[in-house]
């Protein structure tokens, strides 16, 4: 795109964004530059789970899960909601759910095409 050419000259093109943006960005990308929080959140984007079920599938601790969940809760990244006793997680933004799927389909279908076996990630311990 040249300088000075503005939006209505080039249909979907977005204007930068503001600091205050791009810092949130960074902030969201932050948490889920962690192996074990993006899982998480693959994991919930699949289908809701309470911390129990969710160490289980991601191979963490509980408490450690927990933590996780807490900062992914505070970003809003993550909701919850009490069924009971019990405390069930879940991604309900369908924008977030699209970029978590979108990067890791995407490394996943480039890794078999380069005929590299594609890891499976389990958490040690969280």
């Amino acid at each position: 795109m040249r300088p000075g050419s503005g939006a209505s000259e080039h249909p979907g093109y977005f204007g930068d964004p503001s600091a205050d943006v791009l810092g949130q960005a960074a902030e969201a990308f932050g948490l889920l530059a962690s192996p074990v929080r993006l899982h998480m959140v693959w994991a919930l984007a699949q289908g809701e789970s309470d911390v129990t079920g969710l160490a289980e599938r991601v191979g963490g601790a509980l408490p450690a899960v927990s933590q996780h969940l807490t900062k992914l809760k505070l970003a809003g990244l993550v909701r919850s909601r009490r069924e009971g006793r019990r405390q069930v997680y879940y991604v309900d933004d369908p924008d977030i759910v699209t970029v978590v799927r979108l990067m890791v389909g995407q490394l996943t279908e480039r890794a078999e095409q380069a005929g590299a076996p594609v890891r499976r990630h389990r958490a040690a311990g969280a």
